[in-house]
């Protein structure tokens, strides 16, 4: 059951990002006691990135309500996961956590893998918020009970990076850092670790951990980086591919640095930036386009002749089972979407975790609707109704594709037409896109900071 469920959830995190990236995973041990420590910026889809695409078996310690929640807490359960009790939950008696150390060091003691936010909760703050001290008191508790000759536990730290958390179709990263031993301190039996260990331990977590994520004072600086980081990447030369997430993870992570170190030392040219990247974005945002779109030397004969007939024959192939697919699931996606809204009420964090379990029960449902309807009308017809039933999830996979191909191309005959009936307007633009550029690298320059796109 936990891997046909681990293969599902594989499949439905693939199709809500439209991207997903694993780095790192050679620093992941193939054997022996393993805790991986993460930042926890969206809800159950970061345990859910873990227990998909991890390599190895993994075990999660999880606050106890949501063991007590219909669907989720039989999910907890299918998949090991070790209750937390928390002071701040309703009812909650922290005096139960011993059993959940006993239960994490059991696993550990037994060369297995077992995952924890040390951060406690998620949030939609713009750095990690102070660790709890769990995560080094079950690690060197563990430790201790190992026998002399046993393999030492090691902490892998993971960093989760999401684009737009809370948007469907996205991209997101799973990136593993260097992984580190967890020091053996003679205890006695029952006895907790010394508070300086656990203090010592929990702040080399917290390092590791910052190494592999990104974290600014404020959420608007978070965002102006963001907008930078995607006039910076763009080229005139559209690229043969994308460049890794971890990549653009490593780019946002040095303009984070920029950002402070500019504001400290050169308020006024930082305002001036600032101002400029505003006034670029506000005037793509009017023409309808985004920096992608100002690649001029994409817009050549021979490519525009390329690129229109591959989109005829995408569209011819894909418009009847898209058309079809759209009629059928766009109900279920709206009150997705409602659902989600309304249960999460404005928390960014836990906004896609909602719309990920609404649309994993309303899609079937809607598939097993469909599927009655065709059994009536058919009066009983096992082969269609069944046929219907299976051919409708790739016809709803069939119209996300067509429709994000139908979104693309609209961008870029917006971007064509300015091209040649406005050439004035899409050059400047070019020009401002290519200033800008040029404009954050000597800055970097200035500032000691290399920055690559």
């Amino acid at each position: 059951m936990r891997s046909a469920l681990r293969s599902f959830f594989a499949l439905v995190l693939r199709i809500f990002f439209r991207r997903i990236e694993v780095s790192g995973v050679e620093h992941v041990p193939s054997v022996g006691p393993v805790l991986f420590v993460l930042n926890h910026p969206n809800g159950l889809i970061d345990p859910g990135f873990l227990l998909c695409l991890a390599p190895r078996r993994v075990s999660f310690l999880a606050k106890a309500p949501l063991f007590r929640m219909p669907l989720v807490g039989w999910l907890c359960r299918t998949f090991q996961a070790i209750p937390v009790h928390r002071r701040q939950d309703a009812g909650a008696d922290p005096a139960q956590n011993r059993e959940t150390f006993e239960a994490a060091r059991r696993v550990l003691a037994g060369g297995g893998a077992i995952a924890i936010f040390p951060e406690g909760t998620s949030h939609n703050d713009p750095q990690l918020r102070p660790f709890k001290t769990g995560a080094a008191r079950i690690a060197l508790g563990a430790a201790a009970a190992l026998g002399a000759g046993t393999r030492p536990i090691r902490i892998v730290p993971a960093g989760l990076y999401y684009r737009a958390k809370q948007t469907f179709r996205s991209a997101a990263l799973l990136h593993y850092g260097e992984p580190f031993d967890v020091p053996a301190i003679a205890l006695a039996p029952g006895a907790e670790p010394p508070v300086e260990a656990v203090r010592a331990l929990t702040e080399r977590i917290g390092q590791a951990l910052a190494e592999l994520t990104l974290q600014a004072e404020r959420v608007e600086a978070l965002a102006l980086v963001a907008r930078a980081q995607r006039i910076f990447s763009t080229a005139d030369e559209p690229p043969a591919a994308p460049a890794p997430l971890a990549q653009e993870l490593e780019v946002q992570r040095r303009f984070v640095l920029g950002y402070r170190l500019l504001r400290e030392r050169w308020p006024d040219r930082f305002t001036a930036l600032q101002a400029r990247i505003d006034r670029y974005e506000s005037e793509l945002t009017a023409a309808g386009l985004d920096p992608r779109h100002l690649t001029p030397r994409t817009y050549t004969f021979a490519r525009v002749l390329r690129y229109v007939v591959q989109s005829v024959l995408v569209f011819a192939l894909l418009l009847p089972p898209a058309l079809a697919g759209a009629l059928v699931h766009y109900p279920a996606y709206r009150i997705v979407g409602y659902v989600a809204t309304g249960i999460s009420k404005g928390d960014e964090s836990a906004l896609a975790t909602v719309k990920l379990l609404a649309a994993t029960l309303l899609f079937p449902l809607t598939w097993a609707a469909v599927g009655v309807a065709v059994w009536i009308w058919t009066k009983g017809n096992v082969v269609a109704t069944v046929g219907t039933v299976a051919v409708l999830p790739v016809a709803g996979l069939g119209s996300l594709v067509f429709f994000e191909r139908v979104d693309r191309l609209i961008g870029r005959i917006r971007a064509l037409g300015l091209l040649l009936f406005r050439k004035w307007a899409f050059m400047r633009l070019v020009a401002e896109r290519r200033a800008i550029r040029a404009e954050i690298i000597a800055l970097g320059k200035e500032l000691g900071l290399v920055v690559e796109a």
